[in-house]
Parts: C-alpha cells; structure tokens; sequence
C-alpha cells in the first residue's frame, strides 16, 4: 500500500441475510468497537479492490488527553507483499466529511508500538 492511503468502508456481508444487507451500513467504529461481530471487516481500497479482514484488535495510543484508535487487522484476501501470518495498523480516523475511515499507519515506529502494546494486553 502506498503512503497516506486511505481504505474506504462497506459493510461485511458473511452470513447476513437480504434484510440485513438493505439496511442502512453501520459505522466501521461501530463495527469494530462491537465485540460480538464475528464478520470480516470489508474495505475497498483505493482503486476500488475489495479487501477482507479479520479483526485481531482495537488499541487505544497516546496519552490520556489525545487518545487515538488503531485496529490491527489480519488481510484475509491475499496482499501483495503481506504474508499470510502478518497483521497490518490502521488508524482510525475521519475524512473530510466526517466519515469514519481507516488508514493504512505507514510510521512504522507507531506501527511497532501498536503491535507491542497489543502483546503486551495477551500476556
């Protein structure tokens, strides 16, 4: 993925039924803050490619007055240049419309952080 990119957001279909799927999409925060969804996660990159993922973790970062949430997410499609047992950060954050997005976190000491703080919270 190339710097800066932002994966735009449509709602896992696994398992759901037709009246679940014309209902209006949720919130990706929504989804991911929801610890009985057992769904992939589906965003759509940039050139339109849909993309599945498991989610491993939310974290919160930064100190008590600038709290940021990152997800860890495990690509289930297959990516180019991501191994099959690596997890990628996201950031969650807004678009200039106030949608919110995740985008891929390209500081890779941040990144670095994320996944110690998140193994960190397994032991």
């Amino acid at each position: 993925m190339k710097q800066q990119d932002q994966i735009g957001f449509e709602e896992s279909m696994n398992g759901m039924d037709n009246k679940r799927n014309s209902e209006k999409q949720r919130d990706i925060l929504d989804i991911l803050l929801d610890q009985d969804n057992k769904d992939h996660i589906i965003l759509t990159d940039e050139s339109g490619k849909t993309l599945a993922f498991e989610q491993v973790a939310i974290i919160p970062y930064g100190s008590d007055d600038n709290k940021v949430l990152y997800a860890i997410l495990k690509p289930i499609t297959e990516i180019k240049g991501v191994a099959d047992d690596e997890a990628i950060v996201f950031k969650v954050d807004e678009d200039v419309f106030g949608n919110t997005v995740l985008r891929f976190e390209d500081d890779e000491l941040i990144a670095i952080d994320i996944f110690n703080k998140y193994h960190d919270m397994l032991e």
